[in-house]
């Protein structure tokens, strides 16, 4: 998923663009192996080099806490590596034949070496913090990992029953989206605290902050064009995928229309389908709802960087808030 407001992530990242660049090479030293193949598929994933979005926030919330030291720099890899092996699954699970521009791990060596990269991958990331006695890296890392797989499966569930409700779908993109981006700021303010509020405070702030990016992702899904957004408007629908914006008209609609538009999506939504739903979503005040709740989350993120002393990378976290909300694809 992209990320683009009017704050460019170059303003954001800044306060940490030394440390960034630190970070690449301690990410390419971590992912090194013996095997020729492990190592070529490890230097091309390198190449698919995306927004490193994990990391900055990483280094932003430990710079806010206190300050970057060695094991920030293993916190900020940990996640980026795990990132990178769920991406790496997903694209297989997806059938993906593209990553960041490139060719997929899979459209180029195929699911075997994808799926085995991935589990190296993993298993690199847990050895990382094993090594270094990063025990409450290693803690909150696996449970984000919990969440997520749990997340996707319910996600599967629901599009397969076509019944979800709007406390089904904030679980779900709780554990799907707002694990990792929680974590992130919670390994980031471990390596520079041991206050457990302080701690718990980026922690609540990657939560917020994640739930508010989901939410908006489901929102340009009705209200962006494919040539913006760098994929089909309506996917959602079309792959059975019920969300907010959708929920709410759902529930606030006629039940006969409401009947009808979901037996739309549970016999395959055409692309003229899918320009009916997104009137009926509008109609009905599907988007208007979704941003005020999105708002809502985004607000919350911002409150919770209050305990936090005025400084550069807060004010970062605070335009990151900004560049979520904001974002167009």
């Amino acid at each position: 998923m992209g990320l683009l407001g009017t704050n460019t992530l170059d303003d954001i990242k800044a306060p940490v663009d030394d440390e960034l660049r630190s970070f690449t090479a301690y990410f390419k030293q971590s992912m090194r192996s013996s095997v020729t193949l492990v190592d070529t598929v490890a230097r091309y994933i390198v190449r698919q080099k995306g927004k490193r979005i994990r990391p900055i926030v990483v280094f932003l919330c430990a710079k806010t806490c206190g300050g970057v030291n060695e094991s920030t720099y293993r916190g900020a890899t940990l996640v980026e590596i795990l990132h990178t092996a769920t991406l790496v699954h997903d694209d297989v699970v997806d059938d993906a034949d593209m990553r960041r521009g490139l060719a997929s791990i899979n459209a180029v060596w195929k699911n075997k070496v994808a799926v085995l990269m991935g589990d190296y991958l993993l298993s690199t990331g847990l050895m990382l913090s094993l090594k270094h006695d990063d025990i409450y890296f290693l803690r909150t890392v696996s449970d984000s990992v919990r969440r997520m797989s749990e997340g996707e499966i319910l996600q599967i569930q629901k599009s397969r029953e076509l019944d979800i409700d709007e406390e089904t779908y904030l679980t779900i993109i709780s554990n799907k989206t707002a694990s990792l981006l929680s974590t992130c700021s919670e390994i980031g303010a471990a390596s520079a605290t041991q206050d457990p509020e302080l701690r718990k405070r980026m922690r609540d702030f990657g939560e917020n902050v994640g739930m508010a990016f989901q939410i908006r992702d489901d929102i340009l899904d009705f209200t962006s064009r494919t040539s913006i957004l760098g994929k089909p408007v309506g996917g959602d629908m079309k792959e059975k995928k019920i969300t907010l914006p959708l929920i709410h008209a759902l529930r606030t609609a006629p039940r006969t229309e409401a009947k009808r538009v979901l037996k739309t999506i549970r016999s395959g939504a055409s692309g003229k389908d899918v320009a009916a739903i997104v009137e009926f979503v509008r109609k009905n005040g599907g988007i208007e709802y979704a941003e005020k709740r999105a708002a809502g989350f985004g607000d919350a993120a911002r409150a919770c960087l209050a305990a936090f002393p005025p400084s550069d990378a807060r004010r970062s976290l605070e335009l990151f808030v900004d560049y979520v909300m904001e974002r167009e694809k």
